[in-house]
């Protein structure tokens, strides 16, 4: 099914009209032997889950057409039939249909609390969330916390049902040096969607497959460098990366607060628009142009930077160079770019980390049950197996113990050079091009998953907007074979409204989303 253009879905939210196409048929994963749906299946909701977006589902709601109830049930259904096959979620919140229930009490009474008011959502679990073990996937982390994270509290405020936790990359792929992306002590290894054995990447590796598989209407992902916009790509997603401070750190497992950041994921930029206005900071909402009301955008007249990044390989090449083409036809002027300083930024990024890595860590672990520092969790891997099932090492953790503090005269020139050097490597470059964003590829094929091996992960894309703190948005380009590609989008710091509108109208223009298929493998070489 091709998905409608956003100016005609919000004609459409705006006419109050419904969408009336058949569910998607993977939407009956599972029947009795006698091909009847279980008695506990849900009902037909006559939305196709794949392509809904949430305007859409708001105005079945306003009419009395769809409850909140029934699209919690399908997604609990999903999640019940299909995840047996990605493992991208760790627990349900078993009050998520009673929070379902509240939103269709609003919806009867007309006191809405927004766009997101019975939106099925899930979390990424190093967000934490009352009542639910929030563990970054490691076993020390077992016990649930008792507060909300500060993005948790806007969800609920917003009216959203919490649906459960999603599995990551064990302490968001900062443990060792050779880390497998998806997998967690907790929750095992998460598998791509589009094929099976292929990485979803990390280290939001459950919320990107969740949403290929239809198991959420939206899910939230955190990202240091690339952890957000990387498992989007890989997954045929969107995701966002929103500036730094757009949305609260409180309460989320921490690598570095100079670059952390929760961010919307969704299977369209409609919806990611809506989730990152309800997650925003108000002042800092304002500031970035964010809007509660759908996004459309216009490419005509549009300046692009198209950083190639050849380094990924000829097939994604040649995808950037039909994005490109598609893009121009639009309207758009595509310009070939450089941006500057990238080799300086890859040999300092690093130990900056370390360094904030140990300060913040041990900063959090002080507020939650289990390991009191990050030398009393190295000592806990040391001493549980379950730690060391897929990866042994934690080099990363022994690293930073052993870092520079972040007092240290050098970290403190290191950090300052890397957040100088890489605005400067934005800012020059869309000043010298008079460019309204950068694209570049998000991502490479999804690598094969090997736990000996670990990833092979080649994403420099993401770089630059991690460390400078701007914003960046992946749309589905297409796919290499069987496996997505991602676009990335940077704009400038708090851009984040413009750069969604841009990346609506990139998104209705290249038309690259399709659902998986589940595939359990492919050739090696093609892809297919």
């Amino acid at each position: 099914m091709r998905k409608r253009s956003v100016a005609t879905l919000i004609t459409a939210v705006l006419a109050g009209s419904l969408l009336t196409g058949a569910p998607s048929p993977r939407a009956e994963a599972a029947t009795s032997p006698g091909g009847a749906p279980p008695a506990d299946a849900p009902q037909r909701l006559g939305v196709d889950l794949d392509t809904v977006t949430i305007p859409e589902l708001q105005a079945r709601m306003k009419k009395g057409s769809l409850t909140s109830t029934a699209l919690t049930n399908a997604y609990l259904w999903r999640i019940k039939t299909v995840d047996r096959k990605t493992n991208s979620v760790l627990r349900t919140d078993p009050t998520a249909r009673r929070q379902a229930a509240a939103s269709d009490y609003r919806h009867r009474k007309g006191k809405t609390l927004g766009p997101l008011d019975g939106i099925p959502v899930l979390i990424k679990d190093n967000v934490q969330t009352r009542g639910l073990a929030s563990t970054a996937g490691s076993l020390a982390l077992a016990e649930p916390p008792t507060v909300d994270a500060a993005l948790v509290t806007r969800l609920r405020k917003a009216g959203a049902v919490i649906l459960g936790k999603t599995n990551l990359s064990e302490w968001a792929n900062f443990r060792a040096a050779t880390p497998t992306s998806g997998w967690s002590a907790v929750g095992g290894q998460t598998h791509n969607p589009y094929v099976l054995d292929r990485s979803p990447c990390g280290s939001s590796a459950g919320s990107g497959a969740a949403l290929a598989a239809s198991l959420s209407q939206v899910t939230i992902g955190s990202e240091t460098d690339g952890s957000i916009v990387c498992p989007a790509g890989m997954n045929g997603v969107v995701g966002h990366k929103p500036s730094l401070g757009l949305v609260s750190g409180d309460g989320v497992v921490p690598i570095s607060v100079e670059q952390d950041t929760a961010g919307p994921m969704a299977r369209n930029v409609i919806d990611t628009a809506l989730t990152l206005a309800v997650l925003s900071e108000k002042d800092a909402a304002r500031r970035a142009g964010l809007s509660t009301r759908p996004v459309s955008g216009d490419l005509h007249g549009k300046r692009i930077g198209l950083w190639r990044l050849p380094v990924l390989g000829a097939d994604v090449d040649a995808l950037m160079t039909r994005t490109a083409q598609k893009l121009r036809a639009a309207g758009a002027e595509v310009v070939e770019v450089e941006l500057p300083y990238q080799d300086r930024l890859a040999e300092l990024e690093f130990p900056a980390l370390l360094s904030e890595f140990h300060r913040d860590i041990d900063a959090y672990l002080a507020t939650r049950k289990g390991p009191q520092n990050l030398a009393e969790l190295i000592e806990f891997n040391r001493t549980h197996p379950e730690e060391q099932t897929c990866f042994a090492g934690q080099e990363l953790f022994e690293q930073a113990l052993a870092a520079p503090p972040t007092s240290d005269p050098a970290y403190k020139a290191a950090r300052a050079e890397l957040n100088d050097l890489s605005r400067r490597s934005i800012d020059e470059t869309m000043a010298k091009h008079r460019l309204d964003a950068i694209a570049a590829p998000t991502n490479p094929p999804a690598w094969t998953i090997d736990c000996a091996r670990g990833d092979n992960d080649v994403v420099p894309s993401s770089t630059p907007a991690a460390v400078s703190g701007y914003p960046s948005l992946s749309v589905p380009a297409g796919s290499v074979g069987e496996l997505p590609v991602g676009v990335l989008l940077t704009a400038g710091n708090f851009q984040d409204g413009k750069l969604l509108e841009l990346g609506a109208a990139v998104e209705d223009r290249l038309d690259a989303w399709r659902a998986p298929r589940y595939l359990r493998t492919v050739d090696p070489k093609t892809h297919r």
